[in-house]
């Protein structure tokens, strides 16, 4: 695989992996470590948005809470292992039941 745009990693309660599996048009590279589900996005994806408490988001997809190693359990088809952020960030702020950052009233 290559990763051409650098790696963060975006890390979900393992309770929330399956339903999020199942939400997304695609998925890249999960790994789980028992209590989280670690989503690969391309790096930066954490700018401009505000993701929700329930996630830890990771630059450079380095895990440091991680009870144990993670494993590779979803490797997806083709050459890039990173999972679409912003379908990510809309599955995850409705599983955690709150409204995306941007949608919030805009000043002029």
């Amino acid at each position: 695989m290559t990763d051409p745009l650098g790696c963060d990693a975006v890390a979900v309660p393992a309770s929330l992996g399956p339903g999020l599996m199942s939400r997304l048009p695609r998925v890249g590279c999960v790994y789980e470590d028992g209590s989280h589900w670690w989503w690969i996005v391309p790096a930066d994806s954490d700018v401009a948005m505000e993701w929700p408490s329930l996630v830890a988001y990771s630059a450079g997809a380095v895990v440091h809470e991680a009870e144990c190693r993670p494993v590779l359990i979803h490797r997806p088809e083709g050459d890039v292992p990173y999972t679409p952020p912003i379908p990510l960030y809309l599955a995850l702020c409705r599983a955690a039941g709150t409204a995306p950052g941007w949608s919030g009233a805009l000043s002029a």
